[in-house]
């Protein structure tokens, strides 16, 4: 266990974060310690903060490291430190992580998943698209492979830009960028609801849009569900509560093949990956603002209408 007389007050940015327990077993089985994880935010965060940021953010702290006890949080705690910013919705007083400070914090509360809303909090329009493929179990991460392929093929075909990453789990998400404050979760659920269906009928032993778990069998769950307001997903870059400390990682699309494995992405290997390969997320955002998802919107929209 750490020890909390282990008190460090370090300047982030010219602000005072208090650390403590530096030394404390994270990923045991890693040899991964707190003092690691905050080394890893700090030198990942160029990458995670875009994704971050202005964003009303749920996390899961983890106590007692990976594999122990955890907890979601919503509400900013009381003893939040002045420099956090935060941001009422409903009731409930959201963390807004913009900044490396207010992430340096999260760190040391121990909360390693950190999932946001597909909107910022300036807006009730999606941001992104973000499909969420759920195979069964790891051992049916193939599934999301075909899934996460042929989506791929669905994006190139109306030319759209479109991104992957692990889930840091057991699947993977492709994302599809929007300009900011255009279209509403209802005109992006036609794109979904489009794109679950197609696989469906192309895959139909594969995928299932079911959201009883009993009834999927063996199935990879396409989640369209997932993708409205209020929901959340794992941000790039964040890290698992699981033993192997996997990271939510973005990939390039040639990396999406036979051979992928969620496993190839734990956290101690994420900055090597990155100095060496790139960031497949790196054009992302300027991807936003050349998306040309008007006449798709058009034509899904008169597709319903049909019928």
């Amino acid at each position: 266990m750490g020890n909390n007389t282990d008190r460090h007050a370090v300047s982030v940015d010219g602000e005072q974060v208090t650390l403590t327990s530096l030394s404390k077993p994270l990923w045991p089985d890693k040899g991964l310690t707190k003092a690691d994880y905050l080394n890893y935010l700090t030198r990942m965060a160029p990458f995670m903060l875009p994704f971050l940021k202005n964003r009303a953010l749920t996390v899961i702290r983890y106590p007692h490291g990976a594999g122990g006890e955890s907890f979601f949080q919503k509400n900013c705690p009381d003893y939040v430190p002045d420099f956090v910013k935060t941001k009422i919705i409903d009731d409930i007083n959201y963390i807004v992580c913009s900044d490396l400070p207010t992430l340096i914090w999260l760190g040391n509360q121990l909360a390693f998943e950190l999932h946001v809303p597909f909107q910022t909090i300036d807006t009730d329009k999606p941001a992104e698209i973000v499909l969420d493929l759920d195979p069964p179990s790891r051992d049916a991460f193939q599934l999301a492979v075909t899934a996460a392929l042929l989506i791929k093929e669905i994006t190139d075909k109306l030319h759209l830009t479109s991104f992957v990453k692990t889930s840091g789990n057991k699947g993977l998400q492709v994302y599809i960028p929007l300009p900011d404050n255009r279209y509403t979760y209802e005109e992006t659920r036609l794109f979904t609801s489009f794109a679950a269906e197609f696989l469906k009928e192309k895959e139909p032993k594969l995928f299932t849009t079911e959201r009883l778990k009993k009834k999927r069998g063996n199935k990879l769950y396409i989640d369209v569900v997932q993708h409205a307001e209020g929901k959340t997903i794992i941000a790039p870059y964040s890290v698992r509560g699981n033993q192997e400390a996997l990271v939510a990682a973005p990939l390039f699309w040639d990396e999406v093949n036979s051979s992928l494995r969620p496993e190839h992405y734990p956290l101690d290997l994420i900055e090597k990956r990155l100095q060496t390969k790139g960031d497949p997320f790196s054009t992302f955002h300027k991807a936003k603002h050349k998306q040309s998802f008007e006449p798709i919107v058009t034509w899904l929209k008169e597709r319903q209408k049909k019928g």
